[in-house]
Order: structure tokens, then C-alpha cells, then sequence
């Protein structure tokens, strides 16, 4: 009991983001503009300079913890030579674009909106980033699989030991199994 407590936020949320991703396309619908939007947050010269030969992901742990922006990022480079950086966050995500050639940095914040915030909760997984949180939130995923995994596990054996239940069980246990089966080749 204290467990499914504890877990409630992960599980309702996952479920919440599920049906987002499911119905994805008629949720966005409602918004009637990109499914991502960003808004300018800042322009701002960049006066550090890059050890030589850093690589896009050292040069952009430079920028993101000059802008005291650290956390988990994404870094690309556009073939105009433009680096720019994903920096992820659950409720405000940002874009950062460094311009080598102007040495200025363009810091945009995505606009938030419920669905894009329910499919980065459902996307977001750790033990990718050197950051602590990251790994914290994804022990506690691990434990809502567990808890899972011990929840269909127990209600098996559950079924089992209670043998008025047996025909029941074994047509609910063959069904199940009979249309995940189709599913899984027919997709």
C-alpha cells in the first residue's frame, strides 16, 4: 500500500502521457500552431573562449554552465556551423544556438503545454547523464517496473490459489495471450 502511494505520481502521469502519445494528433489539433513552439528568452554575446579542439559536446557544457543552464542536453551542429544545444527539462525546455561567427548566443524557451509536458515525462529516462537527478528519476522508474512486474506476478499466483476462479482466470490468461499474439504479428 505504501509503495502504490508512493508511486501514485509516476503511475498516473504515465498513464496521463500514454493516452497523450495515443491521441496525439487530435490533442495537438486543439493548439492550432506547431506541436513545438519557442519563444525568444534572450540574445546575448558569448565572450568565453574553447580550448582547442573541444568537441561540440565540451563546448556545449561550456555555454550551458556559463548560462548556469547545466543539466542533460542534446548538441548538434547545423552544416552552417551553428551549435545548437537541446538543453531538456521536464517543464521548461530550452534551445540555445551559439553562432561562431557572430560569437552571439540565441537562448529560446519552449512554450509549455500540457501534452508536450506529459510525452518529455514519459520520455524522460536517466542513467545516460553524469547529472544526480537524472539517475534519481530513473531508480524510481526502475521501481514502478518492479512494482509492476510484482503486481502482474502476484495476481497470477493469486489466480492459482484460488481455485474457483481457475476457468475464469485461464479464459481471461488465454484471451489476453490469444490478442497479444495477433498484435504483435499484425503490426
Amino acid at each position: 500500500m505504501y509503495l502504490g502511494l508512493f508511486l501514485m505520481p509516476w503511475v498516473f502521469l504515465y498513464a496521463l502521457s500514454t493516452m497523450t502519445m495515443n491521441h496525439g494528433e487530435w490533442i495537438h489539433s486543439l493548439y492550432g500552431e506547431p506541436r513545438v513552439k519557442f519563444a525568444v528568452e534572450s540574445e546575448q554575446a558569448f565572450d568565453g573562449h574553447f580550448p582547442e579542439g573541444a568537441t561540440p559536446k565540451q563546448k556545449a557544457m561550456q555555454i550551458l554552465s556559463g548560462l548556469r543552464l547545466e543539466g542533460a542536453h542534446n548538441v548538434r551542429v547545423t552544416p552552417g556551423g551553428q551549435l545548437v544545444i537541446q538543453r531538456q527539462d521536464m517543464v521548461t525546455p530550452r534551445r540555445i544556438s551559439y553562432s561562431p561567427e557572430t560569437g552571439r548566443l540565441v537562448i529560446e524557451r519552449e512554450t509549455f503545454r500540457p501534452a508536450n509536458f506529459l510525452e518529455r515525462f514519459h520520455r524522460r529516462r536517466g542513467f545516460q547523464s553524469p547529472y544526480l537527478a537524472d539517475d534519481a528519476w530513473a531508480v524510481i522508474v526502475d521501481v514502478v517496473i518492479v512494482a509492476i512486474l510484482f503486481w502482474a506476478l502476484s495476481g497470477l499466483w493469486m489466480w492459482w490459489e484460488m481455485p474457483t476462479t481457475r476457468n475464469w482466470g485461464w479464459l481471461a490468461f488465454v484471451g489476453g495471450l490469444l490478442i497479444f499474439l495477433g498484435f504483435l504479428f499484425a503490426i
